[in-house]
């Protein structure tokens, strides 16, 4: 007979294991079979805690979502901003994020608790119950999607070793190098960028109301 799963080990120690290959290995490497190596434990003992890769990724996305929906603020466009940041922060401190709160449906508690804040806020802003709900979704999908190309562009400025050019020819894209100061493409926009375009997506979003 098989030892069972040792009791020093948690479902939170499974948890913060899954993220550190997440952030050291991509979002490929995260399996089962590597968590359980990476804790001293058999595959069969960690399902145990987990019966499936499927919910082992989805308790990832709840502790990597955790808190992000909790905002004091009373004001409803300053609470979308803190939502927005505090999702933007978190994706941007964890390496691979983005692929894991791509990689299924954001069914679980602290997903709800996200968009439910976001409705709660635009239902504020006067927007009926449908409305609210699709605003909500184009916010997070609006930070989801900004957060990737930000760590796109911080993934090819460490790896870029592009050459000078021998010459220089007219540029083909003029508009696009004379904004290059605001950093965009380069994923260092920062805050200032994001409640930029926040703001345009939210003014639009309550136009409607």
């Amino acid at each position: 007979m098989k030892p069972g799963p040792r009791r020093s080990i948690s479902q939170a120690d499974i948890v913060d294991a899954a993220f550190e290959i997440l952030e050291e290995k991509g979002f490929a490497a995260v399996s089962v079979r590597a968590v359980a190596a990476a804790l001293g434990l058999t595959p069969t003992a960690l399902y145990t805690y987990f019966p499936s890769k499927g919910a082992l990724q989805a308790a990832m996305i709840e502790q990597l979502l955790a808190g992000v929906a909790e905002t004091a603020a009373p004001d409803w466009r300053e609470r979308i901003h803190a939502i927005a940041g505090a999702l933007r922060g978190r994706i941007a401190a964890h390496a691979g994020s983005v692929a894991l709160l791509t990689s299924g449906p954001l069914d679980g508690e602290r997903s709800k608790d996200l968009a439910e804040a976001l409705i709660v806020a635009f239902a504020e802003a006067g927007l009926g119950d449908d409305d609210a709900a699709r605003a909500g979704h184009a916010v997070r999908a609006h930070v989801v999607g900004t957060a990737a190309l930000d760590a796109a562009a911080a993934a090819a400025a460490e790896e870029d070793a592009t050459p000078e050019p021998l010459w220089t020819d007219p540029s083909r894209h003029p508009r696009l190098e004379a904004s290059a100061h605001l950093g965009l493409d380069r994923g260092d926009g920062g805050d200032l960028a994001l409640r930029w375009a926040l703001d345009r997506l939210i003014d639009g979003l309550v136009a409607r109301a």
